[in-house]
């Protein structure tokens, strides 16, 4: 089985350049540059989302292939074939540094070719083209790393007790009214993350929290990146209001996957599950 790898270092947080890599629309950027179309059904990939890669034209339809993923968050993205020509392929990313970064991005790619000895030909040339993605990879990921360092900040509250985290119902605008999220905002200038997450939790819900640590990987969202945070009521605190929401709901990791997340709030889900113990 031919393995290809590849190591790269950007100049950027882990948990950022995580967030980039479960980016679809970075994804469609860096395989744009050596030829190849992809498609997703998401902007931001959890496991078990599939994505699909193919040449233009007719080469294209009949080489496409379907890869799943199988594993995303702060310590990289993990996908194998789904469906397509090749018996076999599996891409690892593994990211690894230290919190603030650098980050380093190590790729293995490992496949089976189709048609036995025949196509085990076409490996060379397979090998020289997975090298050309994954360099036009590392520096669309190199780009959009800067430009996150730019990036206004939103913030959100996973905000726990006794073993559910609240779920927020959106009430406005229109097109995403009956959605669900975690509360939280925006960063204003001057403010901290924690201090602008308990103005927030105080405007939204109501109340005062006690913020901890950062969860999951940073989440570009347009020209904004969403940064999660663990959070407690604070002692005495008020029980949260839905003072801006349609609904507020404690739930249970067994109920987050049954809520209709807005789609950078679905992208949370399996760490928040992870939070509560599931």
């Amino acid at each position: 089985m031919p393995v290809l790898r590849s190591t790269s270092v950007l100049d950027a947080p882990r948990r950022t350049v995580a967030g980039l890599l479960r980016d679809t629309d970075a994804a469609a950027e860096a395989v744009g540059r050596v030829g190849v179309v992809f498609t997703a059904p998401v902007r931001l990939l959890v496991a078990g989302d599939e994505i699909r890669v193919a040449l233009p034209g007719r080469v294209g339809r009949v080489a496409a292939c379907r890869t799943r993923i199988t594993r995303a968050g702060v310590d990289g993205l993990w996908s194998e074939l789904s469906a397509g020509p090749a018996t076999a392929l599996r891409h690892a990313t593994t990211l690894t540094g230290p919190e603030c970064g650098p980050t380093t991005v190590t790729d293995e790619m490992t496949w089976t070719s189709p048609f036995g000895p025949l196509g085990r030909l076409a490996d060379p040339a397979l090998r020289v083209f997975g090298r050309r993605l994954l360099s036009a990879r590392a520096d669309v990921l190199s780009e959009r790393a800067a430009a996150s360092g730019r990036a206004a900040v939103v913030v959100g509250a996973a905000l726990v007790r006794d073993g559910r985290v609240l779920a927020a119902c959106r009430a406005h605008p229109p097109e995403l009214a009956g959605r669900w999220e975690v509360p939280g905002g925006g960063v204003e200038a001057g403010e901290s993350e924690p201090d602008a997450l308990r103005r927030e939790c105080a405007e939204e819900l109501g109340t005062d929290v006690r913020v901890g640590e950062r969860i999951g990987t940073d989440l570009p969202i347009g020209r904004r990146v969403l940064r999660i945070h663990r959070a407690e009521l604070a002692a005495g605190a008020p029980e949260p209001q839905a003072r801006e929401h349609r609904e507020l709901r404690w739930v249970d990791a067994s109920g987050l996957a049954r809520l209709g997340w807005l789609d950078a709030d679905r992208a949370l889900v399996a760490d928040l599950r992870a939070l509560l113990g599931a």
